[in-house]
């Protein structure tokens, strides 16, 4: 793991590369990096977490140098502060589905023969903190704690021997999920994952280095307290360097697009009796190394 020195007053520490996050206003955010368990403005040094900063890696050396260099000068972002996406929304969504045996199991789904890649829609990008919308007429809306790829420089046409030189980081997100829309209503599964506020992504990017093992990581969350999904990366039916390679055989994955990674058994729709997302209910979830967020759910209300 690639590590960094630096000198805060006179006690020298050492930076792990690295964990990056946005913080204010929705639609205002400033970009952050969190050193310590302490979360740092680096917005002074004009970085913003986009496309670009995604697509060339010499981006975060001149942020690590940055932070080298203003070590001492780093503000630091009060625990009130609103934590926003920790990128701008992105080209792309994407998912894959039934990628957990057990999940597979609890849906009485098919699983196909290949991976099964559906698309969120980027109007369902939303904050790790900013509360879960019920589209109007749901009645079946569903949690779903997943790692989720940052897609670093663009991938086309890639091996998986060539994927993980595509990642810039993992992130935490759940594929929250109307399932009356995604089963019953015909069609693709889209219409049941990419409602309003249905991406909860955060709250914050680690860089690849950051994770020492992707495929050895707990997912968990709860619903009011509950403990509801308990899971690990380690049941990947398929592994991140085959869905990069495989997705990439279709489209271009462009830097600062998202792969979803898809999650393990105990989703409510797996439940006896099932147990779905009502007004007022609470989830907390997480995954080791990206942290955790907390979302209210809140039914739908007319403008």
């Amino acid at each position: 793991m690639l590590l960094l020195s630096a000198l805060f007053g006179t006690k020298s520490v050492y930076l792990r590369l690295m964990k990056i996050f946005r913080y204010g206003a929705k639609g205002s955010e400033k970009a952050g990096v969190i050193l310590n368990e302490k979360r740092y403005d680096v917005s002074v040094g004009n970085f913003q977490y986009n496309r670009d900063f995604f697509a060339d890696v010499s981006n975060l050396e001149r942020l690590q140098t940055y932070v080298i260099e203003n070590s001492d000068k780093l503000k630091e972002i009060a625990d009130d502060e609103r934590i926003g996406t920790p990128l701008e929304a992105p080209s792309k969504i994407l998912c894959v589905g039934l990628n957990f045996d057990d999940h597979v199991k609890e849906t009485k789904l098919e699983q196909a023969s290949e991976p099964i890649v559906f698309m969120k829609s980027v109007s369902a990008f939303n904050g790790p903190f900013d509360g879960i919308t019920l589209p109007k007429s749901s009645v079946k809306s569903d949690w779903e704690t997943e790692l989720a790829i940052v897609i670093g420089k663009k991938a086309s046409y890639v091996t998986e021997e060539e994927a993980l030189d595509h990642v810039f980081g993992y992130v935490l997100h759940n594929d929250v999920t109307e399932r009356e829309f995604q089963i019953e209503r015909g069609g693709t599964w889209d219409k049941g994952k990419g409602c309003d506020t249905f991406a909860p992504i955060g709250p914050f990017i680690a860089t690849k280095d950051e994770i020492k093992d992707v495929d050895h990581l707990r997912i968990w969350l709860k619903l009011n307290g509950e403990l509801m999904q308990d899971g690990n990366t380690s049941d990947f039916i398929y592994r991140i360097p085959k869905l990069i390679s495989y997705l990439s055989q279709f489209m271009s994955l462009l830097p600062g697009d998202i792969i979803s990674t898809g999650s393990p058994a105990g989703s409510g729709m797996g439940k006896s009796p099932q147990r779905f997302l009502q007004d007022g209910d609470i989830i907390e979830y997480g995954i080791d190394g990206l942290g955790s967020a907390k979302q209210v759910i809140s039914a739908y209300k007319t403008a």
